[in-house]
């Protein structure tokens, strides 16, 4: 049965819309599109606060955008990227986007931004197969992205975008002498960090998804006197034509006559040479000679990451890929990746057993199970403290992907409480979450807690658990996995770490062998 979704991408420049009905498989078939430049990211150089003003143009266009939605009986999801991440006041605006604008924001981390648009450019192209470099500049980052048959072999945020850059480089309305070398500098000085891996997955081909890139494509074919194009999806831009973009928007700027450009969007004529220094530095720095442009980026990531949260056998896809990262995070950090797995697993089991009392949702559930297989990654910097490492690494990591960015920060506090203290209000991290958080939070962390004890010798003893509940007391039976096995160290310990559980589900619990 079709489906009908909306799709908002937050970003620094510019609000989208794509509302989209679904088709077979996982195809869709867009309904309307809607964009409004509201600029997020502007007057502040490093992009560390969104001014008043601005979040009141973002709202707005929010309330619109969930209007039209609504038009279509159209749930809406917002994404929002750059310049709500790095803001210091970002939950000032989540706040006011769903009091004002009932529009409940997710803000996601760089690199599962580059995996959404990664998604949308895959139903723009035909590319499956192709092993892509995929690049995206925005108002705030450009995401790198290299990828083959769906899966990204490796991807990177960096903080260079049009408007990030203009407000570095060019806030004056004229052109300093130096300005442009010092961009490109700076330019080349922060993508140099994706070389090694375009020298380990080299690309087949070369795909660019973003208005920057859409805008420079048409300023060339301004330049040469020819027809706009009606549709850019699957057109070309050589690395002569960027040259050519760049020598004129330099000459203009210096002359006072961006505006005039033919093909130039107006809105754009004031950010638009700081985006088009980022697309020359990835092809001069990559020595790419062309790239295919796809109009098809974030939103429409979006919306198929919706539709593959919503059905079932793609959830299992989605669920793949988390997964995966989390595992990947995993390897580089934990020296007893078997422990951390049986871990997992026995406090999935006590989850699914005690369902029924604390009636945790299948979210919580993969948080515990993120947190479980990440609660030792700390180990890596020392053993003193190791859960505090542990949220720092989580929450600092580039490789969650699957995951949005709130996602991540209550993994990483469910690692973080799994041993030692139990949350307090003095921790500002744990002071900062909502009050329903909190409690996921203490839940997870408290089942785990259970967990790390039934495997307190790392040797896998306890094979598995069932639990049996009067209302005042929990008794868990654990089960193990060899007969007349002595696993009393494993009673004891799950025993002794069961009081934080104990206050959570309010009953006496017992740890018995048996």
């Amino acid at each position: 049965m079709a489906e009908t979704f909306g799709a908002v991408d937050v970003g620094t420049n510019s609000l989208h819309l794509v509302v989209a009905r679904t088709t077979q498989g996982e195809r869709f078939e867009v309904l309307t599109r809607e964009k409004e430049m509201v600029r997020l990211g502007q007057g502040s150089r490093e992009m560390k606060h969104m001014s008043d003003e601005a979040m009141d143009r973002a709202v707005l266009a929010l309330a619109r955008f969930r209007a039209i939605a609504e038009s279509f009986d159209a749930p809406l999801r917002a994404v929002a990227t750059s310049a709500v991440r790095e803001a210091e006041n970002r939950k000032d605006f989540l706040r006011r986007a769903l009091k004002e604008a009932n529009v409940e924001v997710e803000v996601v981390s760089g690199v599962e931004e580059a995996r959404l648009i990664y998604l949308g450019v895959l139903q723009g192209l035909e590319i499956y197969d192709t092993r892509v470099l995929l690049c995206d500049i925005g108002g705030g980052s450009t995401e790198l992205l290299i990828g083959e048959s769906g899966k990204t072999l490796s991807s990177t945020s960096l903080k260079l975008g049009s408007l990030r850059l203009t407000n570095r480089f060019f806030a004056d309305s004229g052109l300093h002498p130096s300005a442009v070398e010092s961009c490109r500098r700076y330019i080349a000085a922060r993508l140099a960090s994706f070389d090694r891996a375009v020298d380990e997955h080299p690309p087949e081909t070369v795909i660019g998804s973003s208005g920057t890139i859409e805008q420079v494509c048409r300023l060339s074919h301004g330049l040469q006197g020819r027809e706009p194009m009606r549709t850019l999806n699957a057109a070309t831009v050589s690395r002569e034509q960027v040259d050519e973009v760049v020598a004129a928007l330099i000459r203009a700027r210096h002359d006072g006559t961006t505006g005039q450009l033919s093909g130039l969007d107006p809105k754009r004529s004031d950010i638009v040479l700081g985006g088009t220094l980022v697309l020359e530095g990835v092809m001069e720095r990559f020595h790419l000679r062309q790239l295919t442009i796809s109009e098809y980026a974030l939103r429409e990531g979006i919306f198929l990451d919706t539709i593959q949260r919503r059905q079932g056998s793609s959830t299992d896809h989605l669920r793949d890929v988390a997964m995966r990262s989390v595992m990947d995070l995993q390897a580089g950090c934990d020296d007893d990746p078997a422990h951390s797995q049986h871990v997992a697993s026995l406090a999935l089991q006590l989850w699914d057993e005690t369902a029924d009392i604390h009636g945790g949702d299948d979210s919580t559930r993969t948080l515990l199970e993120a947190g479980a297989l990440l609660a030792n990654v700390g180990l890596a910097i020392s053993h003193s403290k190791h859960h505090q490492h542990s949220y720092y690494l989580i929450r600092n990591s580039d490789r969650l992907v699957g995951f949005s960015d709130h996602e991540i920060e209550l993994i990483a506090q469910v690692a973080r409480y799994h041993r030692k203290s139990a949350p307090k209000s003095t921790h500002c991290e744990w002071a900062a979450l909502e009050h329903s958080d909190r409690q996921r939070v203490l839940l997870a962390a408290s089942v785990l807690r259970v967990a790390i004890g039934l495997d307190r010798s790392h040797r896998g003893l306890i094979k598995s658990l069932n639990v049996k509940d009067n209302g005042e007391k929990l008794q868990i039976f654990t089960r193990p996995k060899k007969k007349g096995s002595n696993v009393e160290l494993e009673r004891w310990s799950g025993q002794q770490r069961a009081r934080l559980l104990s206050e959570v589900l309010q009953r006496d619990i017992e740890v018995i062998v048996g």
